[in-house]
């Protein structure tokens, strides 16, 4: 059974003690205390990934400002208070003092003289492959793989049946954006390697001089040379150092690498320079750059492009560009003009959703008009399936498949046809919607199982339900009956969600699971439905916290999003999964993605529509 946290509670065991592990010794699985953050306050604890035999991959990471975590890059360190950010990996190799070695060099950070502290952050991975420790199978884990080389991992992230631990280091040392990676290794001989032969006019090169580094003479496809040449997660290079042991990290080594980093005027990677440029763009920049990549097709009236166009469409509302609402009329006249069916006969639930893109372009039109009530019309068809051949209400819209999914799915369309129609009928189908899917998947933790098949929390299977119902909300008469209880649904939903946003401000695949890989989709889900309810005063006792977690949320999908439309950790499609770690296995995607293109658009655009709104309150 997965042991959430035990590597952590290990390296704070060690702590306590004065006696160290020795080679015969196993780390221990230890419950999670109720609250670890009370006990070590000064460090953000997370996970990065989580190994084949379903150990968590755990870091710790030093915290000056009151346990909260700063995670923007920084052009160079300064006595202002700019981090110098260091990222060091343990136990890559599977060396069972990996452990005793993270402790060492955290309780080094914590010893660091207050005006240095100020200026580096330190990020410390306990054990890169804690099954291989485990084991002591040396850099061999559980699987057989070998997570010291085959940099860049190849193949799906993060699926592989022997090394998964590689492809989760990989991706998530990209996105740190470190000024420097230190890989801690066992060695007969202590003393540093440089990835490459670096230029000594370079940050890198004068570190390298400064800690007599010699240069690398190891397998060319380790992770550290592959550092300096590769680009994990497509962002860019870092530099990177490996400091060989004899399975102990001396007292000082902190400190002196701190000092030698100083002392060569840090710079920051390409990495972290690429994620400095995404940080520092505004909503309605990245709503344009994702704008020319997505929402330009309707092959099928299915959610995933509708949803871009509905995101072009709210574009060209706030900027006032009339060419996004000319392109995206253009693009669905085939269906308003009855060249093409919106439902074929083998449909699915999401083109109950992708009819959505008719009720928003309904709502251009004045009442009464032609054009508007075509496009009602071709919305009302998936709708109408809430009722039999006599009219008799339906239990629930077809095509849910028992996935939480169908909030999103079939309660909006119903509400927006009940809108644009004024029939009350539509808004009781969507409430039986509602209670239908509510008694197949909703916890008693208040998040929503993806199944009945299994009780895992699905990170989109819980952005489905929030953004459906932020959807609804927007369509409910506030003297419609019904709404209170649609409130309520979404109100608990996003509260029990809270808890559940990282130190980055992302949702994971895994809603509750932090060693599931923090997922792109979920968390543009989410944060659109916390953006609406900030928006609209739907949870104003909850303001403040929405406002941080909005704040955080975007923060963490900026650094996602690139200027061309490349997305980092996409969930590939999924249907129900029978457990767990089929979920962890789950594909993420980097690269250009319509699902996540879609949903970054609507959040972008959402983001610039209340920027301004405020300006013009």
């Amino acid at each position: 059974m997965l042991q959430r946290f035990s590597c952590i509670l290990l390296v704070l065991a060690l702590f306590s003690t004065a006696s160290t592990p020795g080679l015969a010794d196993e780390p221990a699985q230890l419950d999670r205390p109720a609250d670890l953050q009370q006990q070590q306050p000064e460090f953000i604890t997370g996970s990065l990934g989580v190994t084949r035999r379903g150990t968590s991959i755990d870091y710790m990471t030093g915290a000056t400002n009151g346990g909260q975590l700063d995670t923007k890059p920084t052009v160079a360190p300064s006595p202002e208070g700019d981090k110098l950010h260091l990222v060091i990996v343990n136990g890559l190799d599977g060396s069972r003092f990996s452990y005793r070695n993270a402790w060492t060099a955290l309780a080094g950070w914590r010893e660091l003289p207050p005006e240095i502290k100020r200026r580096v952050r330190v990020t410390v991975v306990l054990c890169a492959n804690p099954d291989g420790a485990a084991a002591g199978t040396g850099p061999r884990n559980a699987s057989g793989g070998n997570p010291t080389v085959g940099y860049p991992p190849q193949g799906d992230a993060y699926s592989s049946p022997t090394n998964p631990e590689a492809a989760y280091l990989w991706r998530w040392l990209g996105m740190q954006g470190p000024h420097l990676v230190v890989v801690v290794a066992d060695g007969k001989q202590p003393g540093w390697f440089q990835g490459q032969k670096f230029n000594g006019v370079s940050f890198a090169g004068r570190l390298a001089a400064n800690l007599n580094a010699k240069v690398w003479d190891g397998p060319a496809d380790a992770l550290v040379p592959q550092l300096c040449q590769s680009k994990p997660a497509n962002l860019g290079t870092i530099p990177a150092f490996e400091y060989r042991t004899d399975n102990k990290l001396p007292e000082m080594f902190l400190f002196n690498l701190v000092s030698a980093c100083l002392a060569s005027h840090p710079a920051p990677s390409e990495a972290a320079a690429e994620l400095e440029r995404r940080l520092n763009r505004k909503p309605l920049e990245v709503a344009n750059q994702l704008a020319k990549v997505y929402g330009h097709d309707l092959n099928s009236v299915v959610y995933i492009p509708t949803v871009a166009l509905i995101g072009r469409l709210r574009l060209g509302e706030i900027t006032g560009e009339k060419q996004h609402r000319t392109d995206v009329e253009r693009i669905v006249a085939p269906y308003r003009d009855g060249q093409k069916n919106t439902l074929p006969e083998k449909a699915s639930a999401s083109h109950l959703s992708g009819h959505l893109i008719f009720t928003e372009l309904a709502r251009l039109y004045p009442a009464g008009s032609k054009q508007r009530q075509r496009y009602l019309e071709l919305a009302a068809q998936p709708a109408n399936l809430a009722f039999d051949a006599n009219g008799k209400p339906r239990e629930v819209l077809p095509y849910h498949n028992e996935m939480s999914d169908a909030v999103f799915m079939g309660c909006p369309i119903l509400a927006h046809v009940g809108q644009l129609s004024g029939d009350k009928r539509y808004f009781d189908a969507c409430l039986r919607q509602l209670r239908f899917m509510k008694r197949l998947c909703l916890r008693e933790d208040g998040l929503y199982r993806h199944s009945p098949l299994d009780e895992a929390a699905w990170g989109r299977g819980n952005g489905f339900p929030a953004l459906g119902l932020a959807l609804t909300l927007d369509a409910w008469p506030e003297n419609q009956p019904g709404r209170e209880e649609v409130l309520k649904t979404f109100r608990a939903h996003l509260k029990a969600l809270f808890k559940y946003q990282d130190e980055n401000g992302m949702w994971h695949q895994v809603i509750d699971r932090p060693e599931s890989y923090a997922e792109m989709t979920s968390t543009c889900m989410i944060t659109y439905a916390m953006l609406r309810a900030y928006r609209n005063g739907w949870m104003p006792e909850d303001n403040a916290e929405l406002n941080i977690r909005i704040i955080n949320a975007w923060t963490g999908l900026l650094r996602r999003i690139s200027s061309n439309g490349e997305l980092i950790d996409v969930c590939t499609s999924t249907g129900k999964q029978p457990n767990l770690r089929a979920y962890y296995d789950r594909t993420a995607i980097l690269g250009r993605d319509g699902r996540g293109g879609a949903m970054a658009l609507l959040v972008a655009t959402e983001l610039a529509a209340l920027e301004k709104w405020q300006k013009g309150n």
